[in-house]
């Protein structure tokens, strides 16, 4: 069968058909390294992820199930999107903060994830969302009654508050809680709607509890946490964006967690949504936590590859990866990714253009850190808002339906069956085989994952190119954005061995790289 396999990958990179570029190489066969990390995470909504019991709703024994998926994508870790009891489809209003969603499972089912998560060499991380509670949460019920001591949990407007604050997300900071009429009600704090009430970290006891959560889900084998809204905890109204004071108590905040924490597991891993543009204004969180989400980075990834142009990438990863490591004394950790469960997915911001999906996914998964995949990104899935469109199904089966998938929400984008694990897992040349190609890189290429960025470009700005140095040397990392095969001219005597290339026709000819349209390749 493996031979029979070899045979087909060999003759389909004969034909070359433009709208769907030839593989170099199958990665699925790559296996001398596959002990080898990637580094590479994927974003799970356990919802829309696969159906073990019927009731069309996604749940952790469906993520089980499909384990063995995920290692052959090559990923090293997953990201479970809130697992906790919620009465909101999404997940992000918790009620119980040590428990399981009924409609996902059982903590049993959990454990099992966990430990054969772990037999695979996959690490778990949990979405952890603790900036703010459900209004259904036992708690926040209880802090309506001001001589209780969770009143003192949350935020409560004074006579002096301004009610008609806005918040940093751009709606109202301050809503009516209880009975009767609205203005003579006691008013609490919460930056994203009124069923989000904000805890108040002020409170010690606060603090130690959500410590405490972080410490029950490490004991349970978790490897780490993406942490919700990580700026919000501080960073409250639309002023406070650029606020020292805002800053300096959520890093003060999270570098208390990271410690209490690591009194669990030292190793613990924690990644923060810090959803700032400006990258600058991600520098002083690579102190306080491992990673920080790279939005900046995400615009220009995919700007460049729509654009079909270099936008200045090489030199702005050189000048944020030398400030992170500065920042982070020595330890630079980036987290790139290209989209999420936020905001639409690749493939629609890419207006369903192929080749520029493919270039986009090449540079995200040739860039050292840990870099993020959402669920069905690698299939070319689409999506726009509303969130819950963003959030669709995942998409298993050419027809559409079959056992395991999820019925809870239809598809918006029109996808056909060709955007399918069953029918890109058949083709050599399908997108999905395309990030394993690239996943598989990882593993055999170490700076891929943990080399050192560099600047470099030559006066084609239909390449985007840097180099990444490690304990083994320097790699070239080049990608054709254009439609058009282009000409590299490399400097001497450096690099004259090519490593890996996405697609056939990619060669050294002397001192010049011959790069065919939309192909990747890494020079020793």
């Amino acid at each position: 069968m493996k031979t029979l396999l070899r045979r087909l990958l060999l003759l389909s990179a004969t034909l070359l058909l433009p709208a769907t570029p030839a593989l170099a190489a199958a990665p699925a066969t790559a296996t001398a390294t596959a002990q080898a990390p990637s580094d590479t995470y994927y974003e799970i909504f356990v919802r829309s992820w696969y159906d073990t019991n019927g009731d069309g709703i996604g749940d952790l024994n469906g993520v089980t199930a499909k384990l063995d998926y995920l290692k052959s994508l090559g990923v090293d870790g997953i990201w479970l999107m809130p697992i906790n009891p919620s009465p909101s489809y999404h997940g992000y209003d918790i009620t119980d903060y040590e428990a399981i969603n009924p409609q996902y499972g059982t903590m049993a089912d959990f454990e099992r994830l966990v430990r054969e998560a772990h037999q695979r060499g996959i690490k778990v991380v949990l979405d952890l969302v603790i900036n703010h509670t459900s209004d259904q949460s036992p708690w926040f019920k209880a802090a309506q009654d001001p001589h209780n001591p969770y009143h003192g949990w949350y935020s409560w407007a004074t006579p002096a508050t301004d009610l008609k604050q806005i918040s940093a997300t751009g709606g109202p900071l301050w809503h009516a809680a209880g009975g009767g009429q609205a203005a003579s009600r006691p008013h609490y704090l919460g930056v994203f709607t009124a069923q989000m009430p904000d805890l108040n970290y002020d409170n010690p006891a606060v603090r130690a509890e959500m410590i405490k959560v972080g410490r029950f889900w490490l004991d349970k084998g978790v490897d780490g946490f993406r942490l919700d809204a990580a700026q919000h905890v501080y960073d409250d109204r639309e002023t406070d964006g650029d606020n020292p004071v805002a800053l300096k108590k959520n890093l003060a905040w999270w570098r208390e967690f990271h410690q209490g924490i690591d009194a669990s597991n030292p190793h613990a891993w924690v990644v923060g949504e810090v959803a700032r543009h400006n990258p600058d204004n991600l520098v002083p969180w690579m102190a306080s936590l491992d990673a920080v989400f790279n939005f900046p980075l995400a615009t220009r990834l995919i700007d460049s590859a729509q654009q079909e142009r270099d936008r200045d990438l090489g030199a702005t990863l050189q000048r944020m990866s030398d400030a992170y490591r500065k920042a982070a004394n020595g330890r630079f950790d980036d987290a790139p990714f290209l989209s999420n469960h936020d905001q639409e997915r690749v493939m629609s911001q890419l207006d369903g253009n192929p080749e520029h999906m493919r270039t986009a996914a090449a540079m995200l998964l040739t860039l050292p850190g840990h870099p993020f995949v959402y669920y069905g990104e690698e299939l070319g899935m689409r999506g726009e808002k509303p969130d819950p469109h963003l959030r669709e199904p995942m998409r298993w089966y050419r027809a559409g339906k079959g056992a395991g998938e999820t019925t809870w929400e239809g598809w918006s984008a029109g996808d056909g069956s060709a955007v399918s694990v069953q029918t890109e897992q058949a083709d050599p040349h399908s997108l999905l085989n395309w990030y394993r190609m690239l996943i598989q890189w990882r593993r055999d290429v170490p700076a891929l994952r943990d080399g050192a960025l560099r600047d470099w470009r030559d006066a084609n700005l239909q390449v985007a190119a840097w180099e990444l140095h490690d304990a083994h040397g320097d790699v070239l990392v080049l990608h054709n954005l254009s439609g058009q095969p282009q000409t590299v001219t490399l400097p001497a005597p450096r690099f004259r061995s090519l490593l890996k290339h996405s697609l056939p026709g990619t060669r050294i000819a002397g001192d010049r790289l011959l790069l065919p349209a939309y192909g990747s390749a890494i020079l020793q």
